[in-house]
């Protein structure tokens, strides 16, 4: 890898790094689990590179990471960039360990041709717990789109510019700042008084959340807070972490997935879809990861739900 500072401009990063990807990688797949949409206002692809905005111990920062060549560049602005800038291999998903994993998909044919397909997708691992759980805990019970648009109205709401040349780009609402609001302060954005007290008793608590030092360490401690069960826990976990095992138990739709792609069955349930995960183990989150770039669904039956409807918290 090469790094090089170059010192804080009005516009160009504070330093770059480049980093050696595999044969194949998708920097575009990759990442996208780490955007809440395409318009997302705290992360997004744009001409090809992704932008991603964040807060560190020492200050905010943004990463954009662009392919370069067959390499990957990577350039670091604000008070943070050499933060960020020395977990941008993780966030790219280039520490992702893939060992054993060749060995478990064989014992499925499904799974062993996405494998192959898909073997430039990688899950990053952004190191940070509370800004994915901020985002999870939007998720709760909700569609997909509602959670976008509550979440989008929240950081606008506390709208603080994140550094560097694409703008608009916010930064993630710092904990402080969640924990010190009063409710009503959510209530305009859709979100119902139970998910803005989990929000505001999990940022009281975000010190000690990032201070975990796993995701088995960090799900003891999030399922530990009210209003935080397995399914946040594993939605946040999969991408601080880059857990490949983190299933999100009590989903509405992907056991339904798991069943028809790994049974034929058009339904299943939270047991049903544990047991033919069970076979991947170490790699169950991978799997379902693929399931969804491969765009299986099951078949729907009666009207049409939105695809990330009625999780369970």
């Amino acid at each position: 890898m090469t790094w090089q500072s170059s010192g804080v401009t009005e516009t160009g990063p504070a330093a770059t790094r480049v980093l050696h990807p595999p044969v194949g990688y998708r920097l575009t797949a990759s990442v996208r689990a780490l955007t809440f949409s395409p318009y997302d206002p705290c992360a997004r692809v744009a001409a090809g590179t992704f932008w991603w905005a964040t807060r560190t111990p020492d200050g905010p920062a943004t990463l954009a990471l662009r392919p370069a060549g067959g390499e990957l560049l990577a350039e670091g602005y604000g008070p943070g960039a050499e933060h960020v800038l020395a977990r941008a291999d993780a966030i790219a998903g280039l520490r992702d360990d893939l060992t054993g994993f060749t060995e478990l998909a064989a014992a499925h044919p499904l799974v062993a041709r996405l494998a192959r397909e898909h073997r430039g997708l990688r899950m990053p691992a952004t190191g940070e717990v509370f800004p994915r759980l901020l985002r999870a805990v939007f998720e709760q019970k909700v569609t997909g789109k509602e959670a976008y648009r509550a979440y989008a109205a929240m950081v606008r709401h506390f709208r603080e510019p994140a550094p560097g040349p694409l703008q608009p780009l916010l930064l993630p609402p710092g904990a402080a700042t969640v924990a010190a609001a009063p409710y009503w302060v959510f209530h305009p954005f859709g979100v119902e008084q139970r998910r803005a007290d989990t929000l505001r008793r999990a940022a009281a608590l975000a010190d000690r959340l990032e201070r975990s030092t796993d995701a088995t360490d960090a799900t003891r401690r999030l399922t530990a807070i009210p209003g935080i069960g397995p399914w946040t826990a594993a939605e946040v976990v999969r991408i601080a972490y880059g857990d490949p095992d983190a299933v999100s138990v009590g989903d509405y739709h992907i056991p339904n997935t798991v069943a028809w792609a790994l049974a034929g069955e058009p339904r299943g349930d939270d047991a049903r879809m544990m047991a033919l995960l069970e076979p991947f183990r170490g790699h169950r989150g991978r799997v379902c990861l693929l399931l969804e770039a491969a765009g299986i669904r099951a078949p729907k039956y009666g009207p049409r739900a939105p695809i990330r409807s009625f999780a369970r918290f």
